[in-house]
């Protein structure tokens, strides 16, 4: 019983550490809470853990013991190119939004998750190497104890995502319709740094 705890310890604290670290998940649900609502936090984790729950099914096969640069390499250049499309997107609906109603660049929260997960390269080089490593650590244990550090690390993206998309979509009420327009378009050049730094600090390793 408490390795198991142990293990929702550390999954829920690795966790937390790395969801409050500013990313293209994060600036997603910024943008798809201020046209859906605070339940876009949820919707977008939902997808993300669909995400990880893959990964996780991968790892416990032994996928990660096959992983190679190569793949991370073409993973940063592709999943960079998709951020900057997305963010170019989402710069140009800033430049007309309206406070009065609109819809998202993103097809929905669920697959903002979705995209913001699979395209972002150092999401895979965590799970591969350091998230395999505690997951192969639960795996000692059992099966339950890797899948509790899990379900654990889910908890805390949930947690937080649920308090960026709550503040956000209750936030919109006071704001102007010129900061709705700067935030979103804000967002968009987040997603193009992100995009660009993906695929440059691969290249830059040949």
């Amino acid at each position: 019983m408490l390795e198991i705890l142990t293990m929702l310890f550390i999954g829920f604290s690795v966790g937390l550490t790395g969801a409050l670290v500013p990313g293209p998940m994060l600036f997603a649900t910024i943008e798809t809470s201020l046209t859906r609502g605070w339940t876009s936090g949820p919707r977008v984790v939902s997808g993300h853990a669909l995400v990880e729950l893959l990964v996780f099914v991968l790892i416990v096969t032994g996928f990660s013991t096959l992983a190679s640069h190569g793949i991370i390499l073409w993973i940063s250049i592709i999943g960079g190119a998709v951020l900057v499309i997305f963010g170019v997107m989402t710069i140009k609906k800033g430049q007309t939004a309206t406070l009065s109603g609109g819809s998202s660049v993103f097809k929905s929260p669920f697959a903002a998750g979705v995209i913001t997960s699979i395209s972002h390269p150092y999401f895979w080089l965590w799970w591969l190497t350091a998230g395999a490593g505690l997951i192969l650590m639960g795996l000692e244990v059992s099966l339950l104890a890797a899948s509790i550090f899990l379900i654990g690390h889910l908890m805390a993206d949930l947690g937080w995502y649920t308090v960026v998309s709550t503040a956000m979509s209750r936030g919109k009420t006071l704001m102007s319709e010129v900061m709705y327009q700067r935030i979103l378009m804000g967002c968009g050049v987040f997603l193009i740094a992100f995009g660009v730094w993906f695929m440059t600090s691969q290249l830059n390793l040949y």
